[in-house]
């Protein structure tokens, strides 16, 4: 499993540094679940942002290595001294220099930023994978909820249906004298009062998409179609998953990317330590070069003189006023912050899984019982036109039970969406990859 993981961490750090985003394109015609997590890995701007930090975290780690190469540098300089002013015969003086310098001993501290460096690139990818789980997660449940609010919507449809087919009925036999004006108003009533339900519903479909939107991270600024809005395929369906805690909690532990990275931020930190404690030691380096000047005694342009320039320059802070141990002391700070946070990480990532358990289990649950009510309601709303057809029941007796089959399809398609939302968290919290991303 760790294998896998390290595998996948690699695929997905390059395959995301090197996406070009295009978020400004085309509203589609159509769009199902995976073409839009793919769409959010390319041009989520979160992911965008935990690329670029990588790439600062490349860059740094380049810059600590430098510390292990030489230096290879050119000094040059002129001057001109007026008559009036010079002290000797010549008035105009230049050097050239070029230089090696190679750092032999550094206490320690070259080598401490190199491996604070690699741990920090190393946290970078690590928070990336975790950035890339936490978006494609959110894109799943704005998705889900895009069909939710969709699905909503035709279950109050279903509902004017049926509430205009009962005013219709209550015409019919208000004419024929079988019925009361009564009746006709209170149908007219009902479907005034089911309207609203259809126009929030479908005011809930427009935010969704909006959201999904900024999910994904799709900028389209197209002023031609400002109302187009493509056809979302895929519905919220129930899956038998099959989750056990120990086994959740034991996937999170093993593979949460945040809890890796703060394992690496503690080597960083930790090797902040040994920088710091590079000043109690003295530096050694070494210098090679070739320099070029002119004599100031000897004005001549054949008296120029040229030469190897070799040395070694050592320093050691004997005293320094307790500065190091300073440093020495907060960089030790600093790692027992470090080593806090990662437990505290920790923590909270067990109780994530354990409240996204909580969910799921919940979830399994409730769709369970609205499944079996909306069939339940079903059969409730042909007995009662039945019994309402031979005098039994009351047209009161038929409009509740209307309302009983639209609130039963409403609690089941919030149910559907709550589970789907569930296995969503709960995969994310144990860090399985994403079935629908290729």
């Amino acid at each position: 499993m760790k294998q896998f993981r390290s595998a996948l961490l690699c695929l997905a750090t390059a395959a995301t540094l090197a996406a070009a985003p295009n978020p400004d394109q085309p509203v589609p015609d159509r769009l199902d679940l995976p073409g839009a997590l793919g769409f959010a890995v390319e041009n989520n701007f979160t992911i965008r942002g935990a690329r670029a930090q990588v790439r600062q975290a490349e860059g740094s780690l380049v810059t600590a290595r430098a510390g292990y190469l030489p230096h290879l540098g050119v000094d040059a300089g002129y001057t001109n001294v007026s008559d009036r002013a010079r002290t000797s015969a010549a008035n105009q003086n230049w050097s050239a220099t070029a230089s090696v310098q190679q750092s032999l001993y550094s206490g320690g501290a070259v080598s401490g930023s190199v491996r604070a460096a690699r741990a920090s690139r190393t946290a970078a990818e690590l928070q990336l994978q975790a950035t890339i789980n936490s978006v494609l997660a959110g894109v799943r449940i704005d998705f889900y909820n895009v069909l939710r609010a969709r699905e909503t919507i035709k279950v109050r449809e279903e509902a004017i249906t049926l509430l205009e087919e009962e005013l219709k009925n209550a015409r019919n036999r208000y004419e024929a004298g079988a019925g009361a004006q009564f009746d006709v108003l209170r149908a007219e009533v009902a479907l005034a009062n089911g309207r609203p339900p259809l126009i929030t519903a479908r005011n809930d479909l427009r935010i969704a998409i909006e959201e999904l939107r900024q999910m994904l991270g799709f900028t389209n600024r197209a002023t031609n179609q400002p109302g187009k809005i493509p056809e979302f395929l895929g519905r919220l369906e129930y899956r038998e998953d099959s989750f056990t805690l120990d086994a959740a909690l034991d996937a999170a532990r093993a593979n949460r990317p945040e809890l890796q990275a703060y394992a690496q931020q503690l080597t960083a930190a930790e090797a902040g330590v040994r920088i710091a404690r590079a000043g109690y030691y003295p530096t050694l380096g070494a210098s090679a070069g070739w320099e070029v000047f002119r004599d100031p005694l000897k004005p001549s342009v054949s008296d120029d003189r040229d030469g190897w320039i070799v040395g070694l320059k050592s320093t050691w802070a004997i005293w320094d006023g307790r500065s190091t141990a300073g440093k020495v002391h907060t960089a030790k700070a600093k790692a027992e912050q470090a080593r806090l946070s990662m437990q505290e990480q920790q923590l909270s990532i067990d109780v994530e899984v354990r409240r996204a358990f909580a969910t799921w289990q919940e979830a399994v649950e409730l769709v369970t019982v609205s499944n079996k009510v909306v069939e339940q309601a079903k059969e409730a709303l042909r007995l009662s036109r039945a019994r309402f057809d031979v005098g039994a029941a009351t047209q009161l007796d038929v409009l509740q039970a209307q309302n009983a089959l639209t609130d039963a399809g409403n609690n089941q398609v919030q149910a559907l969406y709550s589970y789907n939302v569930s296995v969503t968290q709960l995969r994310t919290a144990m860090s399985l990859p994403d079935p629908d991303v290729k």
